[in-house]
């Protein structure tokens, strides 16, 4: 919780306790606690601002005051009136304090663990227009394709330096959300208050000449900053990484000029996607979503060459190593991956997790080094138990199309199955409640045990082929995650 909001928890259950125990009360001073707990209430919404998990201690707050000011200060009704009333205040106090106190910790104003790295992170956000291709998620034929890109760094520390927003367009972006996934709307009214460990516009870390760069791709009906916990961790240990917010796959993108394009229903996602890699499922309008989606990586790669050349910020001129770029994607994000690395080869390595395989990129193979995060087919069939997911078909397709393109890599392969995890602990879900194993959000698994293994993996991964570097967790015997089940393959 944040300190204001820990401070006001603190002066109600005080408050409450002066109550329940009446030699308490005859003390001047303490007559004055149910005003300090107003002042404190006050303050905190207008310095951190108001959040719906703390309506019940701002109405416990209220409530105290108001007996208060009618016990201390009032002449109405006698001695025996005025203990009744505290009687009931302390009777109501205690189960409303209770759950003053656990909602804002089961829903809190989350913080994301600090990297492990070395670098502080900087991150700038651009808006793209690829005048070659008309947009087909909006009606207007006209318009061009535009894309949202965020772009993280690494930066030295600026210790008084605000600290980046998690999502700009919170209101939008979560309210898109919420209403996709049949969740209240206030739900996330909280996340315009949750930060990151960037710092916008940063001067880029200047010990390198350049830094190797790594696309990122949401998830169907997510945003792009929706794997911050990868992200920063990456970034920290001297990697350029570039989100893309795509129209069509993402919830909602929000362009600087105030205009949205709306993602896909979660029914059109099922039928477009599960078309290209179970030839059995009904064609869509938008059964060429996938290679549609892949050309954003082409046209980026081309945009990164033009940033590299000169930033319109004057901050990553010259900063991309564009002769090392990988790319990782997690569930749809996963299938465009493998789709955009059979297109380019100036992807160097691909990290798909938790993705079915085209069968295009089935057919065709990958000739890049690769890596799949994922689980077992039992972990798939437990996450359908307890929150529903993916028929027999569907888990039967996204496994076996996997280790089809695994087996037949003509590079470098490893495929890592973590069991327990469900598909949302491919992404930061895991931070947004310490109550989301409990809610059949994410899996048994404990939910930062499973981010230090993708985490582990994923840096090992590029580390060893964009850099040289040894990456000892990619060794079978290293056994350092043993709940893994790790396997690798050499041409």
């Amino acid at each position: 919780m944040r300190s204001l909001e820990t401070l006001l928890l603190i002066a109600d259950l005080l408050t409450l306790f002066v109550l329940s125990v009446p030699p308490f009360r005859v003390a001047r001073w303490i007559r004055f606690l149910a005003t300090v707990a107003l002042v404190i209430a006050i303050t905190q919404v207008l310095v951190e601002g108001p959040r719906w998990q703390l309506f019940p201690a701002y109405s416990l707050t209220a409530l105290y005051f108001l007996v208060s000011m009618l016990t201390n200060f009032s002449t109405a009704g006698g001695p025996a009136e005025r203990n009744r009333l505290t009687q009931v205040a302390v009777g109501l106090g205690i189960p409303w304090l209770a759950v003053s106190i656990a909602l804002p910790m089961i829903v809190p104003v989350f913080r994301f663990p600090t990297p492990t790295g070395s670098y502080a992170i900087g991150t700038l956000t651009y808006h793209w227009v690829d005048a070659a291709r008309s947009e087909v998620f909006t009606a207007d034929a006209q318009q061009r394709r535009e894309l949202m890109a965020q772009v993280w760094y690494p930066t030295r520390g600026h210790p008084s330096a605000p600290h980046a927003a998690y999502l700009p367009d919170a209101t939008v972006v979560t309210a898109t959300f919420a209403r996709i996934h049949h969740i209240p709307r206030f739900a996330f009214g909280h996340f315009k208050y949750v930060t990151t460990n960037a710092i916008s516009s940063a001067l880029a870390a200047s010990d390198q000449l350049k830094y190797p760069v790594l696309l990122f791709l949401e998830g169907a009906t997510g945003f792009r900053q929706m794997n911050t916990f990868q992200v920063e961790q990456l970034v920290s240990h001297g990697y350029i990484v570039v989100a893309l917010d795509q129209p069509g796959a993402a919830a909602v993108v929000v362009f600087p000029d105030g205009h949205r394009v709306a993602g896909l229903t979660l029914a059109q996602l099922r039928d477009t996607v599960g078309a290209s890699y179970m030839p059995g499922m009904r064609n869509t309008p938008h059964n060429s979503m996938i290679p549609y989606l892949a050309k954003d990586v082409v046209f980026t790669l081309d945009q990164l060459a033009a940033l590299n050349r000169a930033d319109p910020n004057g901050i990553l001129t010259g900063k991309l190593d564009l002769q090392r770029i990988g790319i990782f994607g997690v569930s749809l994000g996963g299938i465009v991956v493998g789709e955009a690395c059979r297109l380019d080869p100036r992807l160097r390595a691909c990290l798909i997790m938790d993705a079915p395989m085209t069968t295009d990129v089935v057919t065709a193979g990958l000739q890049q080094p690769s890596m799949w995060i994922t689980r077992d087919a039992a972990s798939m069939r437990l996450e359908r138990q307890r929150s529903g997911g993916w028929s027999d078909a569907e888990i039967e397709a996204h496994q076996t199309s996997m280790r089809a393109v695994y087996e037949g890599l003509s590079g470098d392969g490893y495929f890592v199955r973590v069991p327990e995890m469900f598909h949302s602990n491919f992404t930061d879900i895991p931070n947004w409640t310490p109550m989301a194993s409990e809610l059949g959000l994410t899996g048994p698994i404990n939910g930062q045990r499973a981010h230090d293994i993708v985490n582990a993996y994923t840096l090992g991964f590029f580390d060893r082929h964009l850099l040289g570097r040894v990456a000892t967790v990619l060794d079978a015997s290293a056994g350092q995650y043993p709940e893994a089940l790790f396997e690798s393959r050499r041409p």
